[in-house]
């Protein structure tokens, strides 16, 4: 397991605001040390071309802290079952811009009024070896606001604070067999939750942009 040694800026632990964030991830654009995914399996990799799909990173204002709104998603979907993930999907044809997709599914899947995110920028793209081209936005939004999962894609709902996310003592670094291959894969357990993967590898990327370690 490896762990990068940088401490966690004060400011995680205390107000981080929606400015802060947003001049963070516009500065970040010109980073060369993010993390772009996975080569997509064979299947894919003959298809000649990666799916576009967007996902939003909702940042919720608590008073204790900002947290991120994560979903379980059910055990019999095609793609990534039972994962914990970002509201997201693929994109429509009538989407112009990852933004849209991105509220459009979250909207979908968990109830999320789209009117009460306020975007605040993007992460580069994420390749998934499914064969996505995931675009992350990231999202602030203040409660009050409902929550309504769509059961048939959505097992859970839930809120982990951006503190413990950021803090890179809990992140993990694994590695496995794939369809013959070894692949690498990062990891941020979280009270009984397993949170890898594409989830955990975009919160990687976050984790760049708004702390910005050297590596």
């Amino acid at each position: 397991m490896d762990k990068p040694n940088h401490a966690v800026p004060a400011d995680l632990a205390g107000p981080f605001s929606p400015q802060c964030i947003a001049e963070r991830l516009a500065a970040a654009q010109a980073l060369s040390d993010w993390i772009p995914g996975d080569a997509p399996d064979l299947a894919h990799q003959r298809q000649g071309r990666l799916i576009p799909a967007a996902v939003l990173i909702p940042l919720v204002q608590r008073p204790q802290g900002l947290t991120v709104l994560l979903t379980q998603r059910t055990a019999h979907l095609n793609d990534h079952a039972g994962q914990i993930s970002f509201p997201g999907g693929r994109a429509d044809p009538g989407d112009t811009s990852p933004e849209m997709t991105a509220l459009r599914e979250a909207e979908e899947e968990v109830g999320l009024p789209r009117q009460q995110v306020r975007i605040l920028g993007r992460l580069v793209d994420y390749h998934t070896v499914t064969g996505f081209a995931v675009t992350p936005v990231v999202g602030y939004i203040v409660p009050p606001f409902p929550i309504n999962p769509d059961p048939f894609e959505v097992a859970e709902v839930f809120e982990v604070p951006l503190e413990f996310l950021m803090n890179p003592a809990n992140h993990q670094h694994h590695t496995t067999s794939y369809q013959g291959r070894e692949r690498s894969f990062y990891a941020m357990p979280y009270q009984g939750r397993f949170i890898w993967g594409v989830t955990a590898g975009i919160l990687m990327n976050l984790y760049r942009a708004l702390l910005r370690p050297a590596v």
